[in-house]
């Protein structure tokens, strides 16, 4: 699916005829956050934002998985597994499994961190907790009940914000705005736009952190596109982020070619992708997720060898922060749990 444009306009007649269907998905998916979930027994910590569609989710899970190991613990992430067949529970295996088994993020997140996918997250838990995991880093599921989450991270993009702010189907959000903003733990803003200034003012308001981050590309994936004309592609929520981060970081975009979210090529856009980029003479450079996709059973097909993966890694303007935020919300996780079993 691709979003539709009016989303992240100010003002359209498309959304203002949409805006009965939006109250009452509104008002249903208001109701369901304040529904009760199943206790994990251990600190669920919750990355996810406030509307459909990319905002950088994926990177902020790795970076999350990256500091609770640094502070001693041993997180597994929890996937809903989107696109991928498999309910589970089950541990993704990126030698027997393919994207779609267990869907694109899932697929990449196992090359880094213990994932088990579940189309039903609270039956995820118990698994998660067999692989020794003393943290659940559930990636998505803000605005899901099933499981109670000790910390909410939620991730913004500073360029698109919360496009109209309006909810589904008038808008991109997934629930009213005010109730998820207080249910928002702390905000993450990526990038230098202020189109989500407004939102992290509110959440500051409430008292809690707001951190900026900025994507950091990998040396070995700028070292491959050094000096040599691309075409870029992407099936991702938001290719034209994507596009500009390869541009900003000094890679010359020939051309790019956009596919819907999560989009599994066809052989025929395959074959178009390769020809294009033979005849221009253009490197093939696509997002990890996309190359997820491409991978069956950990390998790679013959003419995705040449495709670039664009490696990038989430880097926050004070770590330090980040750090103070997660030690704190699992000391009070840990305290309450104690609290209410004594």
């Amino acid at each position: 699916m691709r979003e539709p444009a009016f989303w992240y306009r100010p003002a359209s007649w498309k959304s203002h005829l949409l805006k009965p269907l939006a109250a009452l998905y509104g008002a249903a998916a208001a109701f369901r956050l304040t529904r009760e979930g199943l206790k994990a027994g251990i600190p669920v910590l919750c990355v996810g934002n406030y509307h459909g569609g990319g905002a950088g989710k994926t990177p902020t899970v790795l970076a999350l998985a990256g500091l609770l190991r640094e502070l001693g613990e041993t997180p597994v992430v929890l996937s809903r597994g989107y696109r991928g067949k498999l309910r589970g529970p089950v541990r993704v295996d990126a030698s027997r499994h393919s994207a779609a088994d267990v869907g694109d993020e899932p697929l990449m997140l196992s090359s880094t961190v213990p994932v088990v996918v579940s189309r039903d997250r609270a039956d995820g838990v118990a698994l998660a907790k067999s692989l020794a995991a003393t943290v659940i880093v559930m990636d998505d599921g803000f605005q899901n009940p099933a499981i109670a989450k000790d910390a909410s991270l939620i991730v913004i993009d500073s360029c698109r914000g919360v496009g109209n702010a309006q909810v589904m189907p008038a808008g991109p959000l997934r629930a009213p705005l005010p109730e998820q903003i207080a249910r928002t733990d702390a905000l993450i803003v990526i990038g230098d736009g202020d189109a989500a200034a407004s939102v992290a003012a509110a959440v500051a308001a409430q008292g809690k952190p707001v951190l900026a981050a900025h994507f950091r590309p990998h040396e070995s994936s700028l070292a491959a596109l050094r000096g040599k004309p691309a075409l870029a592609f992407a099936g991702i929520g938001d290719p034209a982020r994507f596009f500009a981060t390869l541009r900003d970081s000094g890679v010359d975009v020939a051309r790019t070619r956009v596919f819907a979210d999560h989009h599994p090529l066809a052989q025929a856009e395959i074959d178009s992708l390769v020809a294009d980029a033979r005849r221009e003479r253009l490197t093939l450079v696509t997002t990890e997720k996309d190359l997820a996709r491409l991978r069956n059973a950990g390998e790679l097909p013959d003419w995705a060898c040449e495709v670039v993966p664009f490696r990038v890694t989430l880097e926050f303007d004070d770590a330090a922060a980040l750090r103070r935020c997660v030690t704190a919300q699992l000391y009070e996780a840990r305290q309450k749990r104690f609290e209410r079993d004594n």
